[in-house]
C-alpha cells in the first residue's frame, strides 16, 4: 500500500483558502491541516465549543452548525462539535470525521460558494483561549523510543539498561488523566520523597531534578467494546488524530518512587498538551515505512501487518526550546535544546492500540495514549534533560551563558511539532508550553 491510497483532494498542496494567513509560507495551519480545538473568546461568559484553525483563525463550528447550510452527515457531525468539548464528535467514527473535513475543506478553499457564511463564524486565535480539547477518560503512557529507553535505562540500571521485554512488548503504564492540562496552564514544582544515593533514610521537600519529557499524544475516536480486541488492521480507524505532549517529571522523586510498580508522584502533578488535536487524515501524506531490525525479533502476529509495515510509521519533526526567566526580563527568545522525529518510535500508534487491547481492555472516546518520550538515535535529539545533561553531571550551557542540568523555577519549556516534504503541505502542531514556578 503507498500514500496514494490514503490521500484525497483535501491534500492537494495546490490547494488554497480564500483566509489568506493560511496560504503563508510555514504557516501551522493551512487549509490541508485543520485540527480540532475546544474554544471560547478571551475573558468571555461563553461556553466552550468545538473549533477549527484555519491560517490565524478559528472557524466556530458552532456557529456554522446554526446557519444550517448542511444536511447529512456534515449536519450531524456539525450538531456533535456543539458541545463544550469533542467527545461525542470523535465517538462518531472515520466516515463522519471525513464527512467533516471534506465539507470544511471544500467551505475555505478559494472561490468557494459559502464563503460569507463561513467568514461570519471566524474569530481570530489572538482573541481566544483553549480548554481541553476532549474529557480524557484515561490515560496510557507508552514508552516507544529505544534510544530514551535506552540511555535512562543505563542511568537506572547501568548493568542491565534494557530490559529483555522491551523488544517484544509495548511498554505502558497506566497514568493520571485528572492532571493533563491545556498548553499555558502554568504549575508549581511538585513535592514528595527522594532518597539521595547516600541517605540512610528518605527525606520530604521539592524536587530537584525536574525534568520535561518531548512526547507525542495519540487521541482515540471510536472506541471498542469490553473484551472484544482492536485488530492491529482496523486500529488506525480508532484513533482520532494526535497532539504534543509534555509528560513533566520529577527525576529525583521517580528514582525512589519507581520500583517495583513504577511511576506514580513523579508522573502525576502535571502533563502539558497543545490545544490543536491535528487528525490523522491530515496526517495522510506523511505515513512512512516503520521498519524493525533484522537483528531482533519480530513482532508477533497480532503486533504484525503489511500496512504497518508500509506506512505505520509518521515522519513528524519534534522540538523542544526553553525560555528561562532571565531570558524573558531581557527580551531574549527561546532556544532550542533539541530536535528529534517520531519515525524513529520503537513502536507504531497501530501496535499500541492493538497490545493495548489485545486482552479485551475497551477504549473509550477521548482516552489519551502518551507515546513515552521521543528520543532520536543521536545525543541532541534526546527528549528529556535527563539525557541532555548526562543525568545532571554535565551542565547544558544556554547562549546567554546560563546553564541547566534540570528545570528551574521560572524556566517555560516550549515544544513545537510539524510535518514538511516535498509534494506536500507543510502541516503544524502549534505549540505546547507551560512555565515552572515555585513550590509552596
Amino acid at each position: 500500500m503507498s500514500n496514494t491510497n490514503l490521500l484525497n483532494e483535501t491534500h492537494d498542496p495546490a490547494l488554497a483558502s480564500w483566509v489568506e494567513s493560511a496560504n503563508l509560507e510555514n504557516c501551522d495551519f493551512p487549509i490541508q491541516n485543520l485540527p480540532f480545538a475546544s474554544f471560547k473568546r478571551k475573558g468571555s461568559e461563553e461556553d466552550f465549543r468545538a473549533g477549527v484553525a484555519i491560517g490565524d483563525q478559528v472557524l466556530d463550528l458552532k456557529a456554522l452548525f446554526a446557519l444550517n447550510v448542511y444536511d447529512g452527515d456534515v449536519q450531524m457531525a456539525l450538531a456533535k462539535c456543539c458541545h463544550t468539548q469533542l467527545n461525542a464528535f470523535m465517538s462518531m467514527g472515520k466516515h463522519f470525521w471525513s464527512a467533516l473535513r471534506h465539507a470544511l475543506s471544500n467551505g475555505l478553499s478559494k472561490g468557494a460558494e459559502l464563503q460569507a457564511e463561513f467568514a461570519s463564524c471566524l474569530i481570530a486565535q489572538a482573541d481566544v483561549e483553549y480548554a481541553l480539547p476532549c474529557q480524557i477518560g484515561d490515560y496510557t503512557d507508552f514508552y516507544t523510543s529505544i534510544h530514551h529507553a535506552t540511555s535512562v535505562g543505563s542511568k537506572f540500571r547501568p548493568d542491565n539498561p534494557l530490559l529483555p521485554n522491551y523488544k517484544w512488548v509495548p511498554i505502558g503504564y497506566h497514568g493520571r488523566s485528572s492532571s493533563i492540562e491545556i498548553s499555558g496552564s502554568n504549575f508549581k514544582r511538585p513535592k514528595g520523597q527522594t532518597k539521595a544515593p547516600t541517605a540512610t533514610e528518605p527525606s520530604f521537600g521539592p524536587c530537584k531534578r525536574l525534568d520535561y519529557e518531548l512526547e507525542v499524544g495519540v487521541f482515540i475516536g471510536n472506541g471498542n467494546d469490553l473484551g472484544n480486541p482492536i485488530s492491529i488492521d482496523n486500529a488506525e480507524d480508532h484513533v482520532f488524530g494526535i497532539c504534543l505532549f509534555n509528560d513533566w517529571s520529577a527525576r529525583d522523586i521517580q528514582g525512589w518512587e519507581y520500583q517495583p510498580l513504577g511511576p506514580f508522584l513523579s508522573k502525576s502533578f502535571a502533563s502539558t498538551i497543545s490545544p490543536w488535536i491535528v487528525t490523522s487524515e491530515a496526517l495522510a501524506p506523511y505515513r512512512v515505512q516503520w521498519t524493525r531490525d533484522e537483528a531482533d525479533p519480530q513482532p508477533l502476529p497480532y503486533l504484525e501487518s503489511k500496512h504497518n509495515r508500509a506506512l505505520g510509521s509518521l515522519d513528524l519533526n519534534l522540538q523542544v526550546l526553553i525560555e528561562t526567566e532571565a531570558m524573558r526580563n531581557s527580551s531574549q527568545p527561546a532556544v532550542q535544546l533539541s530536535q528529534s522525529n517520531f519515525k524513529d518510535s520503537y513502536w507504531t500508534v497501530a501496535q499500541m492500540v492493538a497490545h493495548h487491547t489485545v486482552n479485551g481492555c475497551n477504549l473509550r472516546p477521548g482516552d489519551m495514549f502518551g507515546s513515552g518520550t521521543q528520543s532520536g538515535p543521536n545525543p541532541e535529539e534526546a527528549g528529556s534533560m535527563l539525557e541532555l545533561s548526562n543525568a545532571g553531571s554535565e551542565p547544558i550551557a544556554l547562549p546567554n551563558g546560563e546553564t541547566r542540568t534540570f528545570l528551574e523555577d521560572g524556566d517555560c519549556v516550549i515544544m513545537k511539532g510539524w510535518c514538511k516534504k516535498a509534494g506536500a503541505a507543510r502541516i503544524g502542531f502549534g505549540e505546547a508550553s507551560a512555565t515552572v514556578l515555585a513550590a509552596d
